[in-house]
């Protein structure tokens, strides 16, 4: 085991995350995952697939509910106990801070093509609650946050730590519609974990007191956006702070999972590489950098 680089892929049981574990295991064999899912009979199910794949030797599967501290301390004590280090973390596991109206979801795969996932989810959307939005915060940008501080000291004992923030193309800074914080956000020098939190923070108190419209917020995936520009500049933020990582968040592109109801472009074999390509790279690669799957883009 001590030869071997240790991954850990959150919310691993499906969609994209499912994926990155099959391509890792099958583009090197000396990779053991830990494939990590809020329900763990779930993950044990998706662990059966890859077995019937022949992928499952190097696999297993570990309960971890990202907004909840004892299980991602709870974790974190068994990646010290199992393994003593971590070498690869890929933040997969996300939820979108929306209620969808499932009947009248489009069902035209030219439409979504053609319009982009921007447009296909403001058409699609019903609700955006202040307890969804604050769900989606803690999820996306929170849990992604703590499960990495978490896992910080194993990855200090790799040779080649890497760190991996699934992202998506909403999430430029371009889409931020409050000047203030679209303003904190592209202040790069100055970015820094307080000033991300003063952001969320500022966010979450405008949603629960209605002032989200007034600020600009049209869209009604207000949460999602900003927890992902938020975990964009959290990439920043650690890929500055600890220069020997390599450290980068990507866009896997508009997939096609349960999390869209099937809708998109891409196939969540597709969406996978770019995340596989970043969480293997040398360790000359580049660091503090967005993706849109394999291609570097702008922040």
């Amino acid at each position: 085991m001590a030869s071997q680089r240790i991954a850990v892929v959150t919310g691993g049981k499906k969609g994209i995350g499912f994926e990155i574990i099959k391509q890792l295991v099958s583009a090197t064999r000396d990779v053991h995952v830990v494939m990590t899912a809020q329900d763990e009979q779930k993950g044990l199910q998706s662990l059966d697939k890859l077995k019937t794949l022949g992928l499952s030797e190097n696999v297993l599967v570990r309960q971890l509910n990202v907004k909840c501290p004892d299980s991602i301390a709870s974790f974190a004590d068994f990646i010290n106990t199992k393994f003593g280090k971590l070498d690869i973390l890929v933040n997969n596991a996300g939820v979108n801070g929306i209620i969808i109206n499932e009947s009248s979801l489009n069902h035209n795969p030219s439409e979504v093509t053609t319009t982009g996932v921007k447009a296909f989810m403001t058409k699609q959307i019903m609700l955006q609650t202040y307890e969804t939005a604050k769900d989606c915060i803690e999820t996306n940008y929170y849990g992604t946050k703590h499960v990495t501080q978490a896992l910080l000291p194993f990855l200090h004992s790799s040779p080649s730590p890497r760190i991996v923030n699934l992202t998506t193309g909403v999430s430029k800074i371009e889409n931020i519609k409050d000047d203030k914080a679209r303003e904190m956000l592209s202040d790069v020098d100055r970015l820094s974990e307080e000033v991300l939190d003063e952001v969320v923070n500022g966010f979450l108190c405008d949603a629960k007191d209605g002032l989200l419209e007034k600020k600009g917020w049209d869209e009604p995936f207000s949460a999602y956006i900003l927890s992902k520009t938020a975990t964009n500049a959290y990439t920043r933020v650690l890929a500055k702070k600890y220069p020997s990582f390599r450290i980068n968040s990507v866009n896997p592109g508009f997939t096609k999972t349960d999390m869209t109801h099937y809708q998109g472009i891409y196939t969540p074999e597709e969406a996978a590489r770019g995340p596989v390509k970043l969480a293997l790279i040398p360790n000359d690669g580049p660091s503090g950098r967005f993706f849109f799957q394999t291609e570097e883009t702008n922040f």
